[in-house]
């Protein structure tokens, strides 16, 4: 284990990252246009994934879906990243849609810790920049 990620759990003992599963359609709208979606557990990948519902200590909720739920003609990766001491290293992707570009909007944990494993290769989405409707 990382050592400053050692001191940071050490004094957030109580922290945790909960990760359940979502039932029924979701989909993400920048604006009017669809940048991703789910049908249940359906999405075009060959293996059904659920969408999962993050609760973490001291943050909101985070939807995230599969990566094959993001409409890829509107993404592209950009170089920046973040670190989490509870969920690993995450990359971004900005969203173009014709003229408009919105970095950043989109970030996933390519390589999670493995209390949060489950989240590798999906996304999440910037909840004040996108609009995400979930339908049982």
């Amino acid at each position: 284990m990382i050592p400053s990620r050692e001191k940071i759990l050490a004094k957030i003992p109580d922290y945790a990252v909960d990760i359940e599963p979502i039932a029924g359609d979701i989909t993400v709208r920048y604006g009017e246009t669809i940048i991703a979606e789910t049908k249940g557990a359906e999405t075009k990948g060959a293996d059904p994934k659920v969408a999962y519902l993050v609760r973490e200590t001291r943050h909101a909720d985070v939807i995230y879906l599969p990566r094959e739920a993001l409409r890829d003609e509107y993404f592209s990766p950009t170089d920046h990243s973040t670190y989490c001491p509870f969920k690993g290293h995450a990359n971004y992707w900005q969203l173009k849609i014709g003229d408009l570009i919105e970095d950043n909007i989109v970030w996933s944990y390519e390589h999670p810790y493995d209390e949060v494993q489950a989240l590798k290769d999906y996304v999440s989405f910037y909840t004040d920049r996108t609009e995400i409707d979930v339908r049982p």
